[in-house]
């Protein structure tokens, strides 16, 4: 028999377990994304791959140079530990610039044996030339000149600097004209970019602006300061200025026939899906799912998109939860997000069908209507199962006397010991019964208040009287409901008034506000019609006030006094 040495069997169990190790760092999964995905031809932009395990390979870079050229590479290796698990990941970032127009793919980069996606890019012409040869300037741009009410103007300025500058500070441009919401749109971004031969820093910053009537909106210069540093010497500050624009504010489109009573949604793109917390055709009567259903839509806030009344289906009873509003940033803008979510039970078995949801948009690039639909599902409850009866014992039959006697005499305990258990039993039941009357008794409960229903709920109801009184042309009723429904929505600032309201909403609901307090204290003598403000009340859009901050100038004068 051979004897292995003990130090040759740790060796080779170490160096088995090293091998496994590199075998999985060979195939981590390598991601790969880029900051934007629509770069002028002289900007840079951000490339990144990142495995989910810390490895001691480097990614093939070399597949790049036949399109980009290779900027500064940096890498980051982080370590986290969730619930106990320890997960380890690596990344690396390089910066590119395209080295010609036009669609662009990324080609798969190899990271051990595992390869990222590719990615495609739009590299297009350069938009921006310095003025002669200039140090700093600015630049800004929109995205369209012509848009409808509510719809999203992009609002893109850029600060490039070939030189150094301190004591930096910038001004978002002043909006006249229409009233609008002005929303940012992600991050500020800083990237590299190269004009006529020379190296700008640039620094990008881009506003979604939505105007709230039509008309037309002028947008004044994004303005740049700064003390700039040249040749070791330092000026004066300087201000900097972008071009103005205007843009034309088009009135809202009639809606489709077969939709008369569309809400206005005016976007890029609408989609809508909905997600079960389990398979809806496993559940039984009595049993609850839940079931989400998300619409997101490219160029509106969350708050734009319509609010649907929960599906009424037959054999299912169907509870709202409060919805939950995010956003998304993408290179076209802000994507809103609405996720409606439902506790559905079933009250008896058999086949039910959950309608079809049909939304309503308007394509703001093809100029026209679209539909989003979630289609219809059948779902199949199952019936509730029948509860087991248990059958009675079957009685044996009476003994005789001699088994009686026989079973008495012959028994552990005598039946006069089991009757005087039984009677100490019951004496203690009864005494614990009646001490529990008495300290019952003897406490004063208060009655629990129940708890007011929350917020939205409060000021759904209000909103639900306020369309039945404008449907009934009451303008007492809807001028009541709508004071209690603004007393919940600004409870530090209450307003007194049906125009002070119609100050705080957009259009069209602050129009038929303004409408229903002309005709109540004006000298307007016409009937008043509710049902336009029945219908505006369906889509409610508080206007957000700009806060003090935004009202303080950052920056120091630009004519200090005494100059």
């Amino acid at each position: 028999m051979v004897r292995l040495n003990g130090k040759f069997v740790r060796n080779t169990i170490l160096g088995f377990c090293g091998l496994i190790i590199a075998v999985a760092n060979a195939y981590a999964d390598v991601t790969a994304r880029v900051d934007r995905r629509s770069v002028d031809l002289n900007e840079s932009f951000m490339l990144e791959l990142m495995v989910d395990t810390n490895i001691d390979m480097e990614p093939d870079l070399s597949v790049l140079d036949d399109d980009f050229y290779r900027g500064q590479l940096s890498q980051l290796s982080n370590t986290s530990i969730i619930n106990g698990q320890i997960r380890r990941s690596r990344t690396w970032t390089i910066a590119l610039m395209a080295k010609s127009t036009g669609r662009q793919e990324i080609p798969a980069v190899t990271v051990g044996n595992e390869k990222s996606q590719p990615i495609t890019i739009m590299i297009n012409e350069p938009t921006n030339a310095p003025p002669g040869e200039a140090d700093v300037f600015i630049t800004s741009e929109v995205d369209q000149t012509e848009a409808y009410v509510q719809s999203q103007i992009l609002y893109r300025f850029k600060v490039y600097r070939a030189v150094a500058t301190r004591q930096e500070g910038r001004r978002d441009p002043g909006i006249t004209g229409a009233e609008v919401l002005i929303e940012r749109a992600g991050d500020e971004r800083s990237y590299e970019a190269i004009l006529n031969g020379r190296a700008y820093n640039v620094i990008e910053r881009v506003l979604a602006i939505y105007p709230q009537s039509s008309g037309e909106i002028s947008i004044s210069p994004a303005r740049f300061e700064a003390r700039v540093l040249r040749d070791g010497r330092i000026t004066g500050r300087k201000v900097f200025e972008s071009q103005a624009h205007t843009v034309k504010v088009l009135p809202i489109p009639a809606p489709p026939a077969e939709f008369a009573d569309a809400d206005w949604l005016p976007a890029r793109d609408v989609q809508v899906s909905e997600e079960w917390s389990r398979e809806p055709n496993e559940i039984a009567a009595g049993e609850p799912v839940t079931r989400k259903v998300t619409i997101s839509a490219l160029g509106q806030i969350e708050t734009q998109i319509p609010v649907f009344d929960p599906p009424e289906i037959d054999g299912m009873n169907v509870y709202t939860d409060k919805p939950d509003l995010s956003r998304l940033y993408e290179p076209e803008g802000i994507r809103g997000v609405r996720r409606d979510q439902y506790a559905m039970i079933g009250v008896r078995g058999g086949v039910v069908e959950v309608p079809e949801l049909k939304i309503p948009w308007w394509n703001i690039e093809d100029g026209e209507w679209r539909v989003a639909t979630l289609p219809a599902r059948t779902i199949k409850i199952k019936a509730p199962e029948a509860e087991t009866v248990i059958p009675p014992p079957v009685s044996p039959d009476v003994p005789t006397e001699a088994a009686a006697e026989a079973d008495t005499t012959g028994s552990l305990f005598p039946e006069s010991a089991w009757k005087k258990s039984t009677q100490l039993i019951s004496a203690i039941w009864l005494l614990t019964v009646v001490a529990w009357w008495w300290s019952s008794r003897e406490q004063k409960r208060e009655p629990r208040e129940p708890e007011p229903p929350p917020i939205y709920k409060q000021q759904a109801k209000y909103v639900k009287a306020v369309k039945k009184s404008a449907a009934a042309n009451d303008k007492a009723g809807v001028r009541a409901a709508l004071i209690e429904w603004a007393r919940l929505q600004w409870p530090d600032d209450v307003p007194r008034s049906i125009g002070d309201i119609a100050q705080r909403v957009a259009s069209p609901l602050s129009d038929e506000l303004q409408a229903l307090s002309e005709n109540s204290y004006g000298s307007a003598t016409a009937e008043w019609d509710g049902s336009a403000l029945a219908k505006a009340m369906r889509s409610i859009n508080v206007l957000v006030e700009d806060n003090e901050e935004a009202s303080v100038d950052p920056l120091p004068p630009l004519m200090p006094m005494g100059t």
